[in-house]
């Protein structure tokens, strides 16, 4: 079970990796709305604006590919608690953005972050 960001070491391998995906997406121009976004369907790593496009966020990190790797780590019952959190989370809007679901994997081997636009559809 993932702990809230809040009871989480800040020196913890989730915790590094947001970071490091967080700085990444920033030098390519998205600008961070909410860190950590929770409710009672679940949780949005990052939800940030791409210009005018809302993206929720989901960051991976695995030591090695040896299970599929990060990005394979986001299961259907994954992507459904991220929609319906991201569904909650529109509902305090006052209008109705273009929106899309991005995921961010890194990995030990690679510094590099693979940053995914429309990894999957809601």
């Amino acid at each position: 079970m993932k702990l809230p960001r809040l009871l989480q070491p800040s020196n913890s391998t989730g915790v590094i990796a947001e970071k490091k995906a967080l700085a990444y997406l920033r030098k390519q121009g998205l600008t961070l709305l909410h860190q950590n976004y929770y409710c009672r369907f679940g949780e949005v790593d990052l939800i940030m604006l791409d210009e005018d496009t809302l993206v929720f966020i989901e960051v991976r990190y695995r030591k090695n590919g040896d299970f599929g790797g990060a990005l394979a780590s986001i299961n259907q019952t994954k992507q459904r608690k991220i929609i319906k959190t991201a569904s909650h989370y529109l509902t305090q809007l006052t209008s109705e953005p273009y929106c899309r679901f991005d995921a961010i994997a890194l990995n030990d081997s690679d510094n590099t972050p693979l940053w995914v636009k429309d990894a999957f559809q809601a």
